[in-house]
């Protein structure tokens, strides 16, 4: 008996436990049994009231794995296996008491058996400080993987992490790349999250929301409705995952729109079990509305062959009746009311199974060194090594399959898939990890009949992109844009074949093929603008932005551009003073419109090379799908063509083409009502500049503002491109087509076509200049005889003055001034006569008046005055 003295407090507790071990150690050497039993340890979660409560099923099928060990006489000779195991119910804490008074009372311990991961999380980390192997029957946080944390840790339960694989892999199955994750705050799915984010990031699946939770789910399931996700991961032990799908049934997230992934080691019945007990507010039939069409993904857990033998002389089916047997005394297992681990009892079974069989070959090699596993202690490194060794290369065939672990001591195995049909679970098919081999049994069932697709945009016919609509706004626009190019063709053999002819030389023909050349280029383009992502893949895209910009920019600049220089040029030839300027010089229109032609280059090269078009998309608010059997909502996608700087290039592109533009409307306005024989279509070419301009100051900004409507905007501009070229081509080429039409020969066009002179009126119009030069000449000549004439009357005149004399002299000095008055008449009228005469050319415009009476001083002033 150990005596007790005031002692510190500390030294007291040490005291006590020493005590304690010695009585410990005293009683179980009066068992005499006890040299031939090996015992184990473990620790079993059954009674708890949250996690996972698998101890349920586990320790029965533990004893019966220890029944037949036990049985087998090859198996660990002169030895017997005992278990001495605690509740834990799932508390890391009471899971640490349960470790240390299994460790700390007699009799010692070879091996612990663990389940539940936050348990054998906090077991697995300090059973290394006894040189304790662990082994978990129902442990699936991928924590433990860690072999520098837990370096003693193996499992025959798969790792969760095996689970993420199969997800990935049914998620890229089924066309899904957008999910929600719903976990509960325990490390097993924290850290299963993580490995689960980091595999969508690599198979390019979007993560649309986490939601986490410790207790009570209704937040975080709302949230998972705000963000409107479909497809949904949710990782939960069973007493919280009936909280959430009750939680999904009221916020209405289940049916043909959502798919919910749950973890497949619940009992088969577990959304109808313990509602009451848990306070669970949903009815059974609620709970299995909302869990039907759930998918699971478990790692096998009964061998799937179920005529195939295993170590234990059993088959899966076999040990399935025995387990059957036993928790029937507890459970209503006739009603398929199973406990909670019924799926993971073949776990529990094999781990026993390992155990026995390590200790076996460990046994053997010990006997070589005249030692046993009694000689085991927790400081005994040695054996401790050679336990770990062995059930590190443990290779079997179990009832949950094929038993063995990695080198971080997980168990490999293949993955099942299950889904929820009618109530039940129906095994849809198996993933080997490893082989990356899905073998699919296609029994799944969908509620609407189809499989639920993601609420984003996909690419192709079935996708959300907004498309210009195939059958009426292509096959109308690119006919009518075929038919203008057949057109202009046409016009550009017409223009080359009838050069000669006046009604086609006048009007400069190369200008007008260098715009028919621009009217093909943008009818061209209008096969670009219907092209999207219906058409080519989102590598094209970009190239279809790029030529649609350079078709559309400089088929622009060679229609306006040969128009424009015309105008420039009837402008120039009305406004300019020099008589040199009269003569249009081709090569001077030409150039214009390589000038213009050169600065669109230099525009577009600059863009493509610091700043090309890529392709960007657009996203639009979630709205209902046009087919009305869709199980879900889309989010429309449309494809724009931008650059990071598209605005700065579109300001320059517009600001350029503006500037022309308004510069040529303001030449055509000035020009409206002249014209000239150097270019006799100038009034045509006017009209379709102002039908361009109006055109495109309406076009321009409409397509701005309706941009989001990719059909509008495709017919709009595919219409403003269409009116343009055709009615320019109408206007300029449409009388000239009329008058060869009408006139075969060159002779008569100028009766039919205003704005061209005919041969005759050039003619007539030389020789009127002709006859008024000469007449100027003639009246030059007359003006200087009359200037001689006054001089002759005015000395005349002067010398009579002079003398005297009688009447005589009065008379004779009549008679002389009446002579030489008829005489200056005579001299005015032949003055007169000759300029009729010269008149008679005008055609007998200008009248000949003759005097009859004498001719006086103011007579030869109004003679004068007249000429």
């Amino acid at each position: 008996m150990c005596q007790l003295a005031p002692l510190p407090l500390a030294l007291l507790l040490v005291l006590l436990l020493g005590c304690q071990h010695v009585l410990q150690a005293a009683a179980s050497a009066d068992d005499d049994d006890d040299d031939n039993v090996l015992h184990i340890g473990g620790i079993f979660p059954i009674r708890g009231e949250g996690g996972w409560q698998g101890g349920q099923a586990c320790e029965p099928a533990a004893n019966l794995a220890l029944e037949d060990v036990n049985n087998r006489r090859d198996l660990l000779p002169g030895f017997k296996l005992k278990l001495h195991w605690n509740d834990s119910e799932c508390e890391p804490g009471l899971g640490a008491s349960v470790m240390y008074n299994l460790v700390y009372n007699q009799p010692q311990k070879l091996l612990l058996l663990a389940g539940c991961s936050t348990v054998c999380t906090t077991v697995a980390e300090a059973a290394k400080m006894w040189n304790l192997v662990v082994l978990c029957y129902g442990a699936s946080s991928p924590a433990l993987s860690d072999r520098n944390r837990f370096p003693t840790l193996f499992r025959t339960h798969p790792s969760a992490t095996v689970h993420n694989p199969t997800r990935i892999k049914l998620m890229e199955k089924f066309g899904w790349s957008r999910v929600a994750i719903l976990q509960q705050a325990e490390e097993v799915f924290i850290s299963t999250v993580e490995d689960l984010e980091a595999r969508c990031k690599v198979a390019g699946i979007e993560i649309v929301t986490r939601q986490s939770f410790l207790s009570e789910p209704t937040d975080a399931v709302r949230n998972l409705r705000r963000q409107d996700a479909r497809i949904i991961v949710g990782l939960f032990y069973v007493v919280a995952a009936r909280r959430v799908l009750c939680e999904v049934f009221k916020q209405g997230l289940y049916g043909k729109q959502y798919v919910w992934f749950f973890i497949g080691w619940y009992e088969d019945n577990w959304f109808e079990q313990n509602l009451e007990r848990e306070s669970i507010d949903c009815t059974a039939e609620q709970m299995r509305m909302a869990a039907e069409g759930h998918l699971t993904t478990e790692a096998l857990m009964w061998n799937q062959n179920k005529e195939e033998t295993t170590i234990s002389k059993m088959t899966s089916e076999d040990f399935r009746l025995r387990l059957n047997e036993v928790l029937s005394k507890k459970y209503d297992i006739a009603n398929k009311r199973y406990p909670e681990g019924y799926q993971e009892a073949p776990l529990a079974y094999d781990a026993v199974w390992s155990v026995a069989l390590a200790f076996n070959k460990t046994m053997s090699k010990l006997l070589k060194h005249g030692k046993t596993l009694k000689n085991f202690t927790y400081t005994n490194k040695e054996i401790a090594d050679e336990i770990y060794s062995a059930m590190n290369s443990t290779r079997f065939l179990g009832v949950s399959g094929g038993v063995a672990f990695s080198s971080q001591g997980d168990r490999i195995a293949l993955t099942q898939i299950e889904q929820v049909i009618n109530g039940s679970y129906v095994n849809l098919g198996y993933y080997d990890t490893q082989a990356d081999n899905l073998t699919w049994a296609n029994k799944e069932r969908w509620i609407g009949g189809k499989v639920p697709r993601r609420d984003r945009t996909c690419p192709g016919p079935s996708g959300a992109f907004q498309r210009v609509p195939w059958g009426r706004g292509h096959v109308a626009m690119w006919s009518i844009s075929s038919l203008g190019i057949v057109a202009a063709i046409g016009l550009i053999i017409f223009n080359i074949w009838y050069r000669h002819r006046r009604v086609i030389q006048s009007s400069h023909p190369v200008c007008n093929t260098i715009m028919l050349v621009g009217v093909i280029t943008c009818l061209w383009s209008v096969f670009l603008l219907g092209l999207d992502g219906q058409f080519v893949s989102p590598g094209v895209y970009p190239l279809v932005c790029q030529a649609r910009v350079w078709l559309l920019s400089i088929g622009f600049t060679l229609a306006y551009g040969a128009m424009f220089s015309k105008v420039w040029r009837v402008h120039r030839l009305t406004t300019h003073n020099k008589p040199d300027t009269k003569k249009v010089e081709p090569w001077k229109l030409y150039t214009m419109v390589t000038g213009l032609l050169l600065i669109d280059l230099v525009l577009l090269m600059t863009w493509q090379l610091y700043d090309p078009l890529q392709r960007s998309i657009e996203e639009f608010p979630l709205e209902e799908p046009n087919n009305t059997d869709d199980d879900v909502k889309i989010r429309p996608q449309l494809e724009h063509c931008e650059s990071e700087k598209h605005t700065v290039w579109l300001g320059v592109i517009y600001g350029y083409k503006g500037v022309v533009l308004v510069f040529g409307l303001f030449l055509a306005y000035e020009t409206r009502s002249i014209k000239v024989k150097q270019i006799n279509d100038s009034r045509y070419v006017g009209m379709s500049i102002y039908n361009v301009v109006v055109l495109c100051l309406i076009t321009a900004p409409v397509t701005l503002v309706i941009a989001s409507q990719q059909d509008a905007v495709f017919a709009f501009v595919a219409l403003a491109v269409i009116f343009c070229c055709f009615l320019s081509m109408a206007l300029i080429f449409v009388p000239k087509v009329i008058e060869v039409i009408r006139h075969p020969s060159d002779h008569a066009e100028s009766k039919y076509n205003p704005d061209i002179g005919s041969k005759e009126d050039e003619e007539k119009y030389r020789k009127i200049v002709q006859e008024n030069s000469e007449l100027q000449r003639l009246i030059a000549e007359k003006e200087d005889k009359i200037r001689a004439l006054k001089q002759r009357l005015q000395e005349r005149e002067a010398g009579r003055g002079g003398g005297g004399g009688g009447g005589g002299g009065g008379t004779t000095e009549g008679l002389l001034h009446t002579g030489a008055g008829y005489k200056d008449s005579l001299i005015v009228a032949d003055l007169i006569t000759d300029a009729g005469t010269s008149d008679s050319a005008f055609g007998g415009g200008l009248s000949v008046h003759t005097r009859s009476s004498r001719a006086s001083t103011s007579d030869l002033e109004f003679s004068e005055s007249y000429l």
